[in-house]
């Protein structure tokens, strides 16, 4: 044995004689495993505000001090700063949305050698054995229900349709692609023309669309997978003079999307429910921490909105502020 390690032991034991273990979950004596952080996609996002609004209600009931910090991009440059701060002061859990499937494992899989325990929201790694559950929604579903509900607006007319996808490895909004692309060949009057990547900007969205209504006059359709290209697919379509004559499903109810809902910009949105995702994540977390059994995989609601009953489902739209 060697004297380093004579001496770590002996700070250990030293430490332990001093009561400085006994949290749950302590994984250095450092740490604080009565703190969960939240770290989003995306900073000042409504989808990721009212997820943290959600997590920061039940932490803060089952008695948890919580920390928020999220990138100003959807960019895994950027998550992984924040990820290996965080790592540093050891709380009990973190709750992430991984902004790239891949590229973020190595980093959150140290949060877990270290200890801490991880539940993804909303996105997920292609490496399904770092965190101890992954609360989402039903993405792939959400793509098919955007195609069933194009297929009734566009009432058997024909043409094309167009996917504005954010960036390439975003599980969610892949599986939202994939889906809508499945399902929507179960109808022959729509022409799938493919998806475009939009880098999550709404200016990129909107020069796409109308570099697509050049290239397919038929245009009919727009699914837009996440809340800033359906943002940008909108001034897209106004800037060409195409509202409401190209029908716009996006994904996502923001409250500048759910004001383009009920002004007509948008045709219907699939909205999710990022505060119970929020919530289920502080519960899961919770039974990490804790040695109880949790779930793997949690899907939450998705639902179809229109014009006709936006209002009825008013809970479903995002917030600015919790």
């Amino acid at each position: 044995m060697s004297t380093r390690t004579v001496a770590l032991l002996g700070a250990a034991l030293l430490l332990t004689a001093c009561g400085g273990g006994g949290q749950i979950g302590d994984t250095g004596g450092t740490g604080d495993a009565k703190k969960m952080v939240l770290i989003p996609g995306v900073a000042a996002e409504p989808f990721y505000i009212s997820m943290e609004c959600g997590f920061r209600e039940a932490a803060k009931a089952l008695g948890y001090e919580v920390d928020v910090q999220a990138p100003a991009k959807f960019d895994s440059t950027l998550q992984t700063p924040i990820v290996t701060g965080v790592l540093a002061n050891k709380p009990g859990a973190v709750l992430i949305a991984p902004t790239d499937d891949k590229a973020m494992a190595g980093p959150v899989k140290q949060l877990k050698d270290a200890g801490i325990k991880v539940v993804e929201v909303d996105t997920k790694l292609e490496d399904t054995s770092i965190a101890a559950s992954t609360v989402s929604s039903d993405n792939e579903q959400g793509g098919q229900l955007a195609a069933q509900t194009l297929a009734k607006l566009a009432q058997d007319k024909p043409g094309s349709v167009l996917v504005l996808n954010t960036k390439a490895g975003t599980s969610t909004t892949d599986a939202r692609a994939k889906g809508f692309e499945d399902e929507i060949k179960k109808f022959p009057n729509l022409k799938y023309v493919g998806q475009q990547y939009t880098d999550n900007e709404p200016d990129q969205a909107a020069s796409k669309v109308t570099a697509t209504l050049a290239a397919n006059p038929d245009l009919i359709g727009v699914f837009a997978t996440n809340l800033n290209t359906g943002e940008g697919a909108a001034t897209g379509l106004r800037n060409a003079g195409k509202t409401g004559v190209v029908n716009l499903i996006g994904f996502d109810a923001s409250p500048k999307q759910v004001e383009d809902l009920r002004g007509g910009a948008v045709q219907a949105l699939i909205a999710q429910d990022p505060a119970a995702i929020g919530r289920i994540g502080v519960e899961q977390a919770v039974a990490a921490i804790e040695g109880k059994p949790g779930k793997r995989d949690i899907e939450t609601t998705l639902l179809a909105l229109t014009k006709a009953d936006m209002d009825a489902n008013e809970k479903y739209f995002y917030k600015q502020k919790c």
